[in-house]
């Protein structure tokens, strides 16, 4: 379903060259449930961006589907990214001055979904994270937790093929994170969903059925959950 092939990444900084990936290849099949680990700076969230048409490789490429995505123009990958990849942020990225059921409607408007249908969708989107009673909420009447649900909610409101998730605990607390954990592997096996998260926390990393473990830019270690 996914596969990068001698991804680079190499950012400008005045007259020096930072080197974020380095010749990084990657499968993930369908269906599957990964952990990408590794301290900061060691390229995972430069990882999951570039995975998710954010980030143009400096060589390298990312395959989804079938589909070169950085062949792909400007406005062909915004398109693909809407219609086939959901994102949860650290920092949640929720617009203050809508309710959370207008901020999980805002992909659906974008990708010219009808009235109805946006609705429809986005309150079964919210049922799903359990947060159906708090729709008409805006973020700052939401806890820490509550806000992700509704990132979360927001990242598979389009039925996406793959969801990518960079740190998704990282602003909450032990107990909060732990919910939002559980949360994300009941809709990976519920909706047998394509979920790849970035964390520096082994424990969560050991939730997923693979995990690979990044430094300095590299994958140094990939491993299966054994059955």
């Amino acid at each position: 379903m996914l596969e990068l092939k001698e991804i680079t990444k190499v950012y400008e900084m005045g007259n020096s060259q930072v080197l974020s990936l380095n010749d990084v290849s990657l499968k993930v099949e369908r269906g599957d449930f990964l952990a990408v680990m590794g301290p900061s700076g060691s390229g995972k969230s430069t990882l999951l961006y570039t995975i998710g048409g954010l980030l143009t490789p400096t060589k390298g490429q990312v395959t989804i589907d079938g589909v070169y995505i950085y062949q792909l123009s400007c406005r062909e990958r915004a398109r693909f990214r809407r219609e086939n990849i959901g994102f949860i942020f650290q920092t949640f990225e929720l617009l203050p001055y809508l309710t959370a059921l207008e901020n999980v409607v805002l992909p659906l408007h974008l990708a010219g979904v009808s009235a109805v249908e946006q609705e429809e969708l986005a309150s079964e989107a919210l049922r799903k994270v359990g947060l159906e009673k708090r729709a008409n909420h805006k973020p700052s009447e939401l806890s820490g937790g509550e806000q992700q649900r509704v990132a979360i909610a927001r990242g598979i409101v389009n039925k996406p093929s793959i969801l990518l998730a960079d740190e998704p605990t990282g602003n909450l607390d032990q107990k909060t994170g732990s919910e939002i954990m559980k949360l994300l592997c009941e809709l990976h096996k519920k909706d047998d969903l394509t979920l790849v998260f970035v964390t520096h926390d082994p424990a969560k990393a050991s939730l997923a059925d693979k995990v690979v473990e990044m430094l300095d830019g590299h994958i140094v270690r990939s491993h299966f959950k054994s059955k």
